[in-house]
């Protein structure tokens, strides 16, 4: 199954969820993959600590013309849908910061004189974060096209029964390349008035992509009656609620996962596994797997819970 966990704006905790469902899912013998997506600022790492076992640098291909050879007749500027081509008196000149990498330049060019040559863009950095397997893309400095260090940390995942791909924040092209061709979405969202703009947009994205998805309502609070409303109009779940709690900052702050620093999480965070197996595929055996995971994890924490439960009394 393969997951992203996107938000429509930064800072709701997409990587809290995000890294707390790797180290779940770890813990009851899933295999899982975690994919950092956000190859601006990734920082999934500061939460795992993997080990990382190799670095491949990615690079996409720019449009080069023989200005010596061009006839400048505008063939490759009519066929790039993205002004990134200029054909002026003295040469035609490509932008590469506004280049997407289509070739569809060098195929319109007449004259044959336009080389598609490699540039680096960034790095993929695989490892392993306990029983985890870890990817993570970072974009190089003055880049400004990052899909393409999206769809190569995409690429190097290995196959997992989970894979959990942690989105960029926003709804613009780094956050589609993301979801493109998962399986569910979760969207992150906290019941504020600028997190509630931004969810609708995520819905919306997520929907014309014909997408099924699901909310995690972070920082959440006991009235939360246009949250509720907002995902009830839209037909998407609820399938967590992770509760506004001093802890999950101090916990975040200091590198820690949350499941293991605030108590009563880690519950939350395997059912939230639950839920996210049945809305994907609820018959399927990763599901299986799960239940029988969690059902014998809860007879062996059985005496302990008694032995506490009798203390207590």
């Amino acid at each position: 199954m393969i997951i992203a966990i996107a938000s429509g704006k930064g800072g709701t905790g997409k990587t809290t969820v995000a890294t707390s469902l790797v180290a779940c899912l770890a813990g009851c013998d899933q295999s899982v993959a975690y994919v950092d997506c956000d190859v601006e600022a990734p920082n999934g790492h500061l939460f795992l600590h993997p080990s990382i076992t190799s670095e491949t640098e990615t690079t996409r291909l720019v449009p080069q013309v023989d200005q010596n050879m061009c006839m400048h007749c505008e063939a490759c500027v009519d066929s790039c849908h993205f002004n990134a081509i200029a054909c002026l008196p003295k040469g035609t000149f490509v932008y590469e910061e506004l280049c997407h990498s289509c070739g569809a330049c060098a195929l319109a060019c007449p004259a044959g004189v336009i080389t598609e040559l490699p540039r680096p863009m960034g790095v993929i950095r695989v490892g392993n974060a306990g029983k985890a397997s870890f990817v993570s893309g970072t974009l190089n400095v003055g880049v400004s096209v990052s899909t393409s260090v999206v769809h190569a940390a995409k690429s190097a995942v290995p196959k997992a029964d989970w894979t959990l791909l942690d989105a960029p924040p926003g709804t613009s092209c780094p956050m589609i390349e993301t979801v493109k061709g998962c399986d569910y979405v979760l969207l992150v969202a906290e019941p504020t008035p600028f997190g509630l703009h931004d969810l609708r947009l995520a819905i919306d994205v997520a929907k014309s992509m014909n997408l099924k998805c699901g909310v995690v309502v972070n920082r959440a609070q006991t009235e939360m009656a246009e949250t509720r409303e907002l995902c009830l109009c839209a037909n998407v779940p609820i399938l967590a609620e992770i509760p506004d709690d001093i802890a999950v900052a101090q916990a975040y702050s200091q590198g820690r996962l949350v499941i293991d620093a605030v108590p009563g999480l880690r519950q939350i965070f395997e059912g939230l596994a639950l839920r996210l197996s049945d809305e994907i595929h609820p018959a399927g055996d990763t599901a299986g797997k799960l239940r029988s995971a969690l059902a014998a994890k809860t007879d062996t924490m059985r005496p302990t819970l008694l032995n506490n439960l009798r203390s207590s009394t």
